[in-house]
């Protein structure tokens, strides 16, 4: 086994396992084991499943994101202060004080790549698993000989094989035309992804920031790395991936809405939202308080003083 295979293998395993134990879950519901919408409807519980094993390090990511935010005026400052020094020393004098600066704060700037890089080889294992099932071998796990050849020449709606991509799709229509379908479903819901996210939940301090000017690029080159994996990948693979993309996305729009970055729009909206509700329910609109409780009137009965003397005997006769 090449070292890909070996490192892949365990993963694979848990893709077949989980993948065969919602096949035979809709098959047990009625529905046919060897349709391809069975497989297909197998292939978005193998995403609610990885995914929601994901949050974990999603939340993780925004937190790092966090530190990200609260060290960019301190990284903007290194970067003024060898801004137009192209010399060895000074890039390498950057450099250095970049690197003590995130080790400093415990930031990493690679983070907020991280879930994408830790599904990389979810999307690899599920590639080699549906390819095995085209050629009829057998899987690493529980994709028995039966399970893959079921798995390999099942067609949604009986017309396109779930095998099949638009590199290989010889002529069949079908797979064309749902594979179109797919890479603008997938692209539109990337690009609406990172358009709220640098639209509405990034700070003054960050739009400033180098990493934002390499976002702004991201957000036109996703869509052609989408239309040539969409070439190339068959259906079966661009199910999970853009069932996938449709969890980031409402996944992002809870996080915007809900723990959005400080001083961003979506900060700024949260606030308004949270005094309209504080509003309704009573509330002082400063810092979500409770109104001043109103106290009871005072009698306006004058008192009379007691002299010393007077005070004393009724002490006394107490």
């Amino acid at each position: 086994m090449d070292p890909i295979g070996t490192v892949l293998w365990p993963i694979k395993w848990v893709v077949e396992l989980i993948l065969v134990a919602f096949h035979e879950f809709w098959s047990f519901l009625g529905l046919d084991p060897n349709a391809g919408l069975t497989w297909v409807l197998s292939i978005v519980g193998l995403v609610l499943v990885i995914r929601a094993a994901l949050i974990p390090i999603f939340v993780r990511q925004i937190r790092s994101q966090r530190r990200m935010l609260e060290v960019a005026p301190q990284l903007k400052k290194i970067q003024d202060k060898y801004k137009g020094k192209k010399d060895q020393f000074s890039r390498e004098a950057m450099s250095r004080e970049t690197m003590e600066l995130y080790k400093k704060t415990g930031t990493n700037p690679l983070s907020s790549c991280l879930p994408l890089l830790l599904q990389m080889p979810i999307f690899f294992s599920l590639f080699s698993v549906l390819h095995n099932a085209q050629t009829g071998l057998v899987g690493v796990g529980l994709l028995n000989k039966a399970l893959s050849q079921s798995f390999g020449h099942s067609s949604l709606f009986g017309v396109a094989p779930l095998h099949l991509a638009i590199s290989t799709a010889a002529g069949n229509g079908y797979v064309i035309v749902i594979a179109i379908v797919m890479i603008v479903l997938m692209t539109g819901s990337q690009f609406i992804t990172q358009l709220q996210i640098m639209s509405k939940n990034q700070s003054a301090e960050m739009k400033a920031s180098p990493m934002f000017k390499q976002q702004r690029i991201l957000l036109y080159l996703l869509p052609l790395v989408f239309a040539f994996s969409g070439y190339t990948f068959p259906l079966g693979v661009m199910f999970y991936w853009l069932v996938s993309n449709f969890w980031t996305m409402g996944q992002q729009f809870l996080v915007i809405r809900n723990m959005p970055t400080p001083g961003s729009e979506a900060a700024l909206a949260r606030e308004a939202r949270m005094a309209k509700k504080a509003q309704r329910r009573g509330f002082s609109i400063i810092e979500g308080t409770q109104p001043l409780a109103v106290e009871e009137p005072r009698s306006t009965q004058r008192v009379q003083p007691v002299n010393k003397n007077r005070a004393k005997k009724t002490g006394n006769k107490k």
